[in-house]
């Protein structure tokens, strides 16, 4: 797909060159995906298929206005024109209706960008084998899903980015017959069957602990460990405006304290926007290089994420973030915590794998609720005994990542965005898990 599609991109682009004028500027982007999805139910392949779609947005920008338009590609390079040539016709006529966009800022340096991250897939004969051998006794239920991502961008001003990356998702949940289920996830570039037949099993062994008879806590405080994927719960919120320019300018993230200088997390919280090496491009949607920017160091809040919008309205240095401001590629730094000494670290308390339905319940405060629902476990002497059935917790983050944070994980997992909505995405997190010495449970 890497050459078809590039080839197809730089088609696009030279043809609306050609078809500008001069006091134009426009910028071009591209989204792609060749992409395979198997669907489980009973570890049985009960669905599966291929998407193969691409499509391009066209931003207009003339005397100060701007207007942009997308349309869908196809296969047929002369229709990929027409297309391409209507949508600018249609901004031509749309511009004079529209008033002068006062924070318009283009970024018009010649920047160029490739990358191209192409490691071989796994054939999907090898992993319905795999999950055959792993799984085929278990009411196991999933979505399987693998392929290649494009990115591309060109502006009027000579910039060229291209990005390509293959990756795999595999989610999956086992069941148990009582009704309550293991949630697990193994994703990335480079297929390792060994990883997978370990996440298996830890999931079978899961699921086995869910057959004991359950318990129900009163609400109160307790010692807990948050999985990653219970972390990823947890960052994933903070990413609705939390790091966001936007948002801290006016007072509408929820780390405003944090910014503030008003409060502050446990110096062992370090949170960076880690885009290089990630699935991510090294180009925003609007037309900006990425880098690496470090948010919060050793609990203190550094730097934000600033589009080139927030950039021109609030008297700020861009750094590359998409217009919404939020992390692609977000990194939490390790602790020391080793895996294999969870349980005996955790001593007695909730062993967490995944939270749920997270939304914030005091937005100053940074204060978070939701639902324990995967496979929680009450834990004694560093042995689980029993599982938990499901809670609210409702907690700060300046507890969970500042006073009640004892320490994180040596290891941390990559998690891969499972969004498919319009396509698949690139998004990414990499998190260790978390040890806290209270947790606050609600009902």
């Amino acid at each position: 797909m890497t050459c078809t599609a590039l080839q197809r991109f730089e088609d696009l682009v030279a043809a609306l060159r050609d078809a500008s004028r001069a006091d134009e500027q426009f910028t071009l982007g591209y989204n792609a995906e060749h992409s395979r999805f198997i669907r489980f139910n009973h570890a049985k392949v009960r669905q599966a298929g291929e998407v193969s779609q691409a499509s391009a947005l066209l931003r207009l920008v003339h005397d100060r206005r701007q207007a942009e338009v997308q349309f869908t590609l196809g296969d047929d390079r002369q229709l990929d024109r027409q297309r391409l040539g209507e949508a600018l016709e249609k901004l031509r006529r749309t511009l004079p209706l529209l008033a002068a966009d006062p924070y318009l800022r283009l970024d018009e340096s010649p920047w160029q960008s490739r990358d191209v991250q192409a490691q071989p897939l796994p054939a999907c004969s090898d992993v319905l084998a795999q999950i055959e051998q792993g799984a085929s006794t278990l009411d196991l239920v999933g979505i399987y899903a693998a392929g290649s991502i494009c990115r591309g961008f060109a502006s009027s001003f000579g910039a060229f980015g291209w990005h390509q990356a293959n990756s795999f998702n595999l989610d999956w949940s086992l069941f148990h017959a009582n009704g309550q289920a293991v949630k697990a996830n193994y994703a990335g570039q480079a297929w390792d069957s060994q990883a997978l037949a370990v996440r298996l099993q830890q999931a079978r062994n899961q699921l086995e602990l869910l057959g004991r008879p359950g318990m129900t806590l009163t609400p109160g405080s307790y010692r807990a460990y948050l999985a990653p994927a219970a972390m990823d719960e947890i960052v994933g919120l903070l990413g609705w405006g939390g790091f966001s320019a936007q948002a801290l300018a006016t007072g509408n993230s929820a780390l405003q304290r944090l910014y503030n200088g008003d409060a502050q997390l446990s110096p062992r919280v370090s949170i960076d926007e880690q885009v290089t090496g990630s699935l991510s491009p090294m180009f925003s949607n609007e037309g900006a290089l990425r880098r690496d920017v470090r948010l919060v160091g050793e609990g203190r809040a550094l730097e934000r994420l600033v589009s080139a919008r927030s950039a021109a309205e609030f008297a700020l240095q861009a750094n590359g973030a998409d217009s919404h401001e939020s992390p692609c590629a977000l990194s939490l730094a390790p602790g020391n915590l080793p895996s294999s000494q969870i349980l005996e670290r955790l001593g007695t308390g909730l062993y967490i794998s995944n939270l749920w339905y997270l939304n914030y319940s005091d937005l100053p405060a940074a204060r978070m609720t939701g639902l324990t629902r995967f496979a929680t476990f009450w834990v004694e002497d560093g042995r689980i005994q029993a599982p938990v059935s499901t809670m609210r917790f409702d907690d700060s983050l300046y507890n969970l990542l500042g006073s009640q944070l004892e320490d994180l994980t040596h290891e941390r997992e990559l998690i891969l965005s499972t969004s498919t909505y319009e396509q698949r995405q690139t998004g990414s997190s990499h998190l260790p898990g978390a040890l806290v010495k209270g947790l606050t449970l609600t009902l």
